[in-house]
């Protein structure tokens, strides 16, 4: 199948703190508004991050190992590159050895991206096309590459050039009546991008009640309503194709993120709450009364 690979080899890996540290990939969250890593909180085996909402935001994506791996992004249950409702067997981007970038938007072409922004769960992409029930996971399905079948090894070689064997991807159908808005192209360029699927099983745990016990801070009601992600004004992010066998069917790697507003991810539990302001008393010098006994 054709895959989408960076134009660009980005910087060597951030030394910013990471999401989850995979045997393939790491994954974390960029508020571009802020230019930080978002913190992350561990609860019950998850990761979670807590978004701004106005903020824009990227995916980085960084390749641990030494070969090219295929990175299948989805956000809210959407593949980035397609729009489709996402699967680890659809389009993605491809990270050579060592490579980390970012993934700044829904891929609108080769050369152009609309910006993921946090939003209400409402306006998100994905509940405007019809499929909310993901909003608020990111995840990475993340494959191998096959090894090609060298003329030194197999003594013959391949039957047709690469650029030949795979058909691209046709672009995904959108509700007539839900196509977004088309935005504004802000000037100058943008980093490189790569991703592609939804984490297998995620689910958005966040955008309803979860398990807790009685009494919990995850019983409480929501500050707010959940985050999602938006379909943002468009900036340009230059890829080309190229071709990636996958060494199997399944992914070798799954990576996911929730995130939601601070204010929810506190209301559930996911990040303590601060602690009650100190009450000050100034001191005295004169308090009044009899000198007391000191106690024992």
């Amino acid at each position: 199948m054709k895959t989408l690979l960076s134009s660009l080899v980005l910087a060597a890996l951030s030394c910013a703190p990471l999401a989850r540290a995979g045997d393939l990939v790491d994954l974390s969250v960029i508020d571009r508004d802020t230019g930080k890593t978002l913190t992350t909180y561990a609860r019950d085996g998850k990761i979670y991050v807590a978004g701004t909402p106005g903020h824009r935001y990227s995916v980085r994506i960084a390749n641990r190992i030494g070969e090219r791996v295929l990175a299948v992004l989805s956000v809210d249950g959407v593949n980035a590159v397609t729009g489709q409702t996402a699967s680890p067997a659809q389009s993605g981007y491809v990270l050579d050895p060592y490579q980390n970038t970012d993934v700044a938007g829904w891929r609108k072409s080769a050369s152009e991206v609309a910006q993921f922004n946090f939003t209400a769960l409402s306006s998100s992409y994905a509940a405007k096309t019809g499929r909310p029930d993901n909003v608020g996971a990111i995840g990475v399905a993340v494959f191998r590459e096959k090894p090609l079948d060298l003329p030194w090894r197999e003594g013959k070689i391949a039957s047709a050039p690469l650029a030949d064997r795979y058909t691209p991807p046709s672009p995904p159908a959108q509700p007539a009546s839900q196509k977004p808005a088309p935005a504004s192209v802000p000037s100058g360029a943008m980093d490189a991008e790569s991703a592609i699927a939804k984490s297998a099983g995620a689910t958005n745990d966040l955008a309803r009640a979860e398990t807790a016990a009685p009494g919990s801070a995850a019983h409480m009601r929501k500050a707010e309503e959940s985050l999602g992600t938006g379909h943002g004004a468009r900036e340009i992010s230059h890829v080309a194709w190229t071709e990636f066998a996958r060494a199997g069917t399944q992914p070798n790697e799954v990576v996911s993120i929730r995130y939601d507003s601070r204010a929810n991810l506190v209301a559930l539990g996911v990040i303590p709450p601060p602690p009650p302001p100190r009450r000050f008393v100034e001191p005295q010098a004169f308090p009044g009364g009899f000198v007391p006994d000191p106690r024992s």
